[in-house]
């Protein structure tokens, strides 16, 4: 699956974003400049080692993991995480717990393109 996932990637949409980002605590003014970004998004291995860059106009953001293994994170947002990336057979779903919250971050190919779903929840 990391294979097909491989190469740079340029965001034409992403799934539940304005409610992502509303409940990260991002104002409506930041809100919408988010939503102009378009970032372009590199999946990149180096044996079993993936890393995953996302630039835009607005920040970079930088991550490299082993799938399966446990990571911190400082997310772009500036929220430190605990962080976790496993692969299935149609997508890599990276899980951000922060804060009582948990961040499921969904990317797979559809017709050829990479789609980003974004879901947050808050933790029992």
């Amino acid at each position: 699956m990391i294979d097909q996932l491989q190469g740079t990637w340029k965001s034409i949409s992403c799934e539940n974003f304005e409610e992502y980002m509303k409940e990260l605590g991002i104002g409506r003014a930041s809100r919408k400049l988010g939503r102009l970004a378009k970032p372009t998004v590199t999946i990149s291995t180096d044996g079993d080692v993936i890393t995953i860059k996302t630039k835009s106009i607005f920040k970079n953001n930088e991550i490299s993991f082993k799938p399966g293994e446990e990571f911190e994170e400082i997310t772009s947002g500036g929220h430190k995480t605990k962080s976790k990336v496993t692969l299935d057979k149609e997508s890599l779903i990276q899980v951000q717990d922060w804060d009582g919250k948990e961040t499921t971050i969904t990317r797979k190919l559809v017709d050829g393109k990479m789609v980003v779903f974004k879901r947050m929840r808050k933790k029992l």
